[in-house]
């Protein structure tokens, strides 16, 4: 009896971890094709917000977000690579079902965010905590298929979550345009920095995040937003130090 117990478990999670794969899979094609079926987002509108933010110092330039190209590829080939040849991989299991989660949601979030601003905020952390438990869940195997997407996938939602966070606080006038952005750049750079401890082999992480913090630097600069300057610069020169000495 036993023996017919242990079988019919290991079908059980033979079918399971097929089915995660495929959900995977599917995931990460339906959120490569969202941005075609939608309607662009380009930032909360002034129907949105009661205090229009028409440029705010922390969000990085347009063309920042051209990363969300290899984002978008990387996700996709990962999750093609792991439904061929690791979709019964045990190292594959623990990351894919908040993976699923993040994709699903991220394939929603161009519409919910162009709809309203507080569910765009709430959505975007929800993406962006799912992100970083599957890469923090992912295994030690096929480094380059499975992490590398994910922890890049994680970074840019990280700073991302804080940038609409920071918006949405200074269009409700909950805080100032700056103040919002300092609180929002602190939760950032700490989230990413017990991230990349925790896990310290992910650099693709740490340049996810690094890049939308290096575009901040770059509208702050353009801003003459000196306080906001000096600790996005910081934030990612600290993330660069991790990020180089988990590499090595």
């Amino acid at each position: 009896m036993g023996q017919v117990e242990r079988e019919q478990g290991m079908r059980t999670e033979k079918a399971a971890s097929g089915l995660t794969s495929w959900g995977v899979a599917l995931s990460a094609q339906l959120f490569a094709v969202a941005p075609a079926i939608t309607e662009p987002f380009s930032g909360y509108t002034e129907d949105q917000l009661p205090l229009p933010q028409p440029d705010p110092v922390i969000q990085p330039p347009g063309w920042a977000f051209a990363i969300w190209g290899i984002i978008y590829l990387w996700l996709v080939a990962g999750a093609l690579y792991g439904v061929l040849r690791a979709r019964h991989t045990s190292d594959w299991q623990a990351m894919r079902p908040p993976l699923i989660v993040a994709l699903l949601v991220g394939a929603a979030w161009l519409w919910i965010a162009n709809a309203s601003a507080i569910w765009g905020t709430i959505t975007i952390f929800i993406m962006a905590g799912a992100a970083i438990a599957a890469l923090l869940w992912s295994g030690r195997e096929d480094w380059w298929w499975q992490t590398a997407p994910v922890g890049m996938f994680a970074g840019w939602l990280t700073a991302a979550s804080g940038v609409s966070l920071a918006v949405t606080l200074a269009g409700f006038g909950v805080l100032g345009p700056t103040a919002a952005a300092i609180v929002a750049l602190i939760g950032v750079i700490t989230v990413a920095v017990a991230v990349l401890v925790t896990r310290p082999t992910a650099w693709t992480y740490a340049l996810g995040a690094g890049w939308a913090l290096f575009g901040v630097t770059i509208t702050a600069l353009g801003q003459d937003n000196m306080v906001v300057l000096v600790l996005a610069s910081a934030g990612l020169a600290g993330l660069a130090a991790i990020a180089i000495r988990g590499a090595r």
